[in-house]
């Protein structure tokens, strides 16, 4: 225990760079134990700079989210080494096919981000979900990080490959939810806000520091998300659907 918060295994896609790579260091900052998962292992010269930072508290591993093969091999990876995770984070995601409206619509951009932002969740949560130890305190948390694009309320006429990706990410953290429920395992989609990383651009207003501090503090529990709430900001306010 660290300042009142039980030390945690933590699991967490798109470390590399972005918000993923800053929870991933801040994380280890609090005394949590990570396993960092990149497609590219080599390219991710930052993240092996921060697991030098914290010797034993990132563990690298390569993992593509969209590969069955590979997060089997990385499950039994973990299992073999009986790494039991508290918590995983699915943060990896692409923003494609921004340009133009429907009549310009790309399909393939769609069924690749749909590939990323959708089916790689639910892959992670097939495969790795069945690592996470049961609570009868309900500490354990999957957190799908989805946006304020995926809402009905927040609904524009463009980003179509995005936007209803992580409109259909809100429905999976939802049944998720409900199935990991009965082992006190709790599902959040979360929107992280407009950061400045290389998707959501410069002229963002959040960091991705304060981002990833509020959305480690709803991991950890120190934020408190009423029972019947799915969806919240990375501040743990609830967020319109």
């Amino acid at each position: 225990m660290k300042d009142g918060v039980y030390q945690m295994n933590l699991l967490i896609t798109g470390a590399g760079r972005g918000l993923g790579l800053e929870l991933t260091k801040q994380a280890a900052a609090r005394g949590h134990t990570v396993v960092a998962c990149v497609r590219d292992t080599e390219g991710a010269v930052a993240l092996r700079e921060a697991a030098e930072q914290y010797p034993g508290r990132i563990r690298i591993e390569s993992f593509d989210i969209v590969s069955e093969t590979e997060a089997q091999r990385l499950a039994d990876r973990l299992k073999q080494d009986a790494f039991v995770l508290d918590g995983i984070v699915n943060n990896a995601g692409i923003l494609l096919g921004r340009d133009g409206g429907i009549a310009s619509l790309s399909l393939d951009d769609t069924r690749r981000t749909f590939e990323v932002n959708l089916f790689g969740p639910l892959i992670v949560a097939k495969h790795l979900t069945p690592l996470l130890r049961e609570s009868e305190s309900g500490a354990e948390i999957v957190v799908n990080i989805s946006s304020e694009a995926g809402s009905f309320s927040g609904a524009y006429g463009g980003d179509y490959p995005y936007a209803l990706s992580k409109m259909a990410l809100n429905m999976f953290s939802k049944q998720l939810n409900e199935e990991l429920k009965p082992r006190g395992i709790r599902a959040l989609a979360v929107h992280p806000g407009w950061i400045r990383t290389d998707m959501g651009g410069q002229a963002a207003p959040l960091s991705p520091e304060d981002s990833a501090t509020g959305i480690l503090n709803l991991v950890e529990g120190t934020t408190a998300v009423p029972e019947e709430t799915f969806f919240v900001d990375y501040a743990g306010r609830p967020m319109p659907l």
